[in-house]
């Protein structure tokens, strides 16, 4: 008895048709997720899944059919951007499932008892290695060394897998091992933001996987506001945001919680703030400090006429400038009327700290002139 590996075999041709109709019937979503292009694509690759299992099969080596489902996975999250590497995977496992059901019920003229064994275990090696490969995407090296890599890991695998509980269980569990609030901020959520906008910028990542890891690291900081308004005050005032019409905020909202938690009392506008209503908010707040958030460098030039606009009205309030846009410039800011440029909230604090001494201590000593 021949097994069905040929791409031209009759047996192999009915197969997969049955699959790919009961794919179909089994997945209604896949008809508006696919045209006629990639329907005809699909059936393609069927055909050669199918050949490639029975060749596997054939030669009892369970290596050719998982390395090929491997490379298969990934060569449809390239071809297929617009939908994500849940979906695709999800795809994919239906698929095998299906196949695997099929096979099972093929007379045992075509696949004997141990051959359908085989493919049964194949099969669900390919489904375990299409899961594990959801998360099998380039990550740069500044993700992965350097302190708490362990826990960015785990917390950008939970959202590549699109479970929302995990990733606040990873940052819960970091919280209870002594991770600090700083280091949770600024080590794992900010890090990990950074990785998940660099994908989305590969094609890695779908625009609806990203904003799905904001909303997912926006509400995970939410559990922290137990402790960061909790903190003794230092009489100091914060106005934060994203300028003109930036949409980017989360970069903004660390900063602000951090300072919160630093015992500032702050104002934090969100993305998208015009000129005109940043104005009003400093005109209603009197704050210490102005925090100007840019991610994308379309918006520099906004900011520049935002931080012109404040120094003019406001020529006592400090202002710094930060935000990925800044790092691909040629240290621009030199060039403005701010007080501080920095990379992290870390070091905002740390300035803030030494500037606002160094004010009391000089008004302490005009009060003694």
């Amino acid at each position: 008895m021949s097994l069905m590996t040929s791409l031209n075999d009759p047996r192999v041709l009915q197969l997969a048709q049955k699959v790919y109709a009961d794919h179909f019937t089994y997945d209604p979503k896949l008809e508006l997720e696919y045209d006629d292009r990639r329907k005809k694509l699909m059936y393609e690759d069927i055909l050669y899944n199918i050949s490639f299992l029975m060749t596997a099969v054939h030669l009892s080596d369970e290596k050719i059919f998982t390395s090929y489902a491997r490379w298969l996975n990934e060569l449809l999250c390239n071809l297929m951007p617009d939908l994500d590497r849940v979906r695709i995977m999800t795809q994919m496992k239906d698929h095998y499932r299906i196949l695997s059901k099929t096979l099972k019920d093929l007379p045992s003229e075509l696949l004997n008892v141990d051959e359908i064994e085989s493919a049964q275990r194949y099969i669900q090696r390919a489904i375990e290695i299409t899961e594990e490969v959801v998360t099998d995407v380039p990550l740069s090296d500044q993700f992965m060394q350097g302190p708490f890599s362990e826990y960015r890991k785990m917390y950008l695998d939970a959202m590549l897998h699109s479970n929302t509980r995990e990733a606040y269980a990873v940052i819960s569990r970091a919280r209870e091992q002594g991770v600090s609030i700083l280091n949770i901020y600024e080590n794992i959520l900010n890090v990990v933001m950074y990785e998940v906008g660099r994908l989305w910028h590969q094609s890695k990542l779908t625009v609806d996987k990203e904003h799905y890891c904001s909303s997912v690291t926006q509400t995970v900081m939410s559990q922290f506001y137990d402790v960061l308004f909790l903190q003794p005050r230092n009489h100091r005032s914060l106005i934060c945001c994203a300028v003109g019409s930036e949409l980017h905020e989360i970069g903004g909202r660390m900063l602000s919680d951090l300072f919160e938690y630093d015992g500032w009392d702050t104002y934090y506008l969100g993305a998208a703030v015009p000129q005109k209503a940043l104005l009003h908010a400093i005109s209603e707040h009197r704050p210490d400090l102005i925090a100007l958030s840019v991610t994308m460098p379309q918006h520099l030039l906004e900011c520049e006429s935002t931080v012109r606009a404040v120094r003019s009205q406001y020529p006592e309030v400090k202002i710094a400038v930060g935000g990925h846009a800044f790092k691909m410039t040629n240290r621009i800011w030199e060039k403005w009327p701010i007080d501080f440029y920095s990379d992290t909230a870390a070091e905002l604090i740390e300035w803030s700290h030494k500037e606002f001494r160094a004010l009391k201590k000089a008004s302490l000593a005009n009060q003694h002139d």
